[in-house]
């Protein structure tokens, strides 16, 4: 048995990752995929409480410990998700992942690209996405579409414009960095296009179809 793909999906808040991830999981099950759909932090108990701890604006959490919460949850989820269902042939469409750690933990808080890069190392095992797709957007058109939701921002949502700046550039080096794994797209087109381009960037990985 071939062994799945890990596509994760990264951009900051607002990006539309949700929209992409659930249209593309239907493109991919119309092509004999077998796909399962998960969030981070989240997807198992255990990194759901710690979503909740995280993104609670009641809470003060410090930057160092912010990314060690974060750490913790994908390593849970790795240990009880992640790694079983690709080992049995099973992709997995991924909202956020350790560049999403980098970007906001590594650039946002100023904690560095190094340390944060250590941390996940360890709590993945090593995990590395097949393919990251980069929803390129610009901070404030973000911040505009979370407005429109009318939702009560999270935690991390309550950060001003220059934590978000400094993300988003941050996603734009490590895409440089990467240009074989982090394909970018831009989040500004209508879904329909973003759906698109994003199954043109996976093209490569999808089996062939059948006779």
């Amino acid at each position: 048995m071939a062994a799945g793909k890990l596509i994760t999906i990264e951009g900051i808040d607002g990006a539309g990752k949700s929209t992409l991830a659930a249209r593309l999981a239907g493109v991919l099950t119309e092509r004999g995929v077998r796909v399962q759909s998960l969030r981070e932090p989240g997807g198992v108990r255990l990194s759901e409480r710690i979503r909740d701890l995280v993104k609670d604006p009641s809470l003060t959490v410090g930057s160092r410990a912010e990314a060690l919460l974060y750490a913790a949850a994908r390593a849970e989820l790795v240990h009880e998700r992640l790694a079983s269902a690709l080992e049995h042939g099973i992709w997995v469409l991924l909202d956020r992942f350790v560049d999403s750690s980098l970007a906001y933990q590594g650039a946002g808080r100023g904690l560095g690209f190094d340390d944060v890069r250590a941390i996940n190392l360890f709590a993945t095992g090593g995990l590395t996405p097949d393919r990251t797709l980069l929803l390129r957007l610009a901070p404030g058109t973000g911040r505009s579409r979370q407005a429109a939701r009318d939702a009560e921002p999270d935690r991390l949502e309550r950060e001003g414009e220059p934590f978000f700046e400094a993300i988003a550039q941050a996603y734009e080096q490590l895409a440089s960095a990467e240009p074989l794994r982090i394909r970018p797209i831009d989040a500004g087109r209508s879904p329909e296009q973003v759906l698109e381009q994003a199954v043109a960037e996976i093209e490569d990985l999808l089996p062939a179809p059948s006779a």
